[in-house]
């Protein structure tokens, strides 16, 4: 299946296509900074309180910066739009080069027309450096 088809704002298309499944880039990443709230009926829910978290570049001539993020849960939104078709399931995971890095995100399964909307992070006790537009998720069909 050509996932392609179903993913709008490719980073480098050559690139994030190059293995099995599609991957997916980082556009931004926020920390929590205050509870959301979750109840039986969905009347009174309500969103984490988040703020961003700044990049830093190594050289101030460097295109991209890098975020530095320390143990802990963070949310992670792409730069690729994805909406799933009612007839066609998806599957997203962390990239292998992120888990062996000491960072992962839980298996997302997209069905019915979801959208991949802010993903959780959870960084190891070492912390983790991922440069702007790092590849950090594969999209596979499902």
């Amino acid at each position: 299946m050509d996932l392609t088809a179903f993913v709008d704002n490719l980073v480098y298309e050559p690139t994030q296509t190059d293995s099995p499944g599609l991957d997916l880039t980082v556009d931004s990443i926020s920390r929590l900074s205050g509870s959301g709230r979750v109840d039986f009926g969905g009347g009174e829910l309500g969103d984490a309180e988040t703020e961003p978290v700044d990049t830093e570049k190594r050289d101030p001539d460097d295109d991209y910066g890098w975020w530095n993020l320390t143990e802990g849960v963070y949310l992670v939104e792409y730069n690729e739009t994805l909406v799933a078709p009612e007839d066609v399931r998806f599957v997203l995971q962390t990239r292998r080069e992120v888990r062996t890095r000491g960072a992962f995100h839980p298996t997302v399964h997209l069905t019915d027309g979801q959208s991949v909307g802010p993903v959780p992070l959870t960084v190891s006790e070492g912390g983790i450096k991922i440069k702007e537009n790092a590849r950090l998720s594969t999209l596979l069909s499902g």
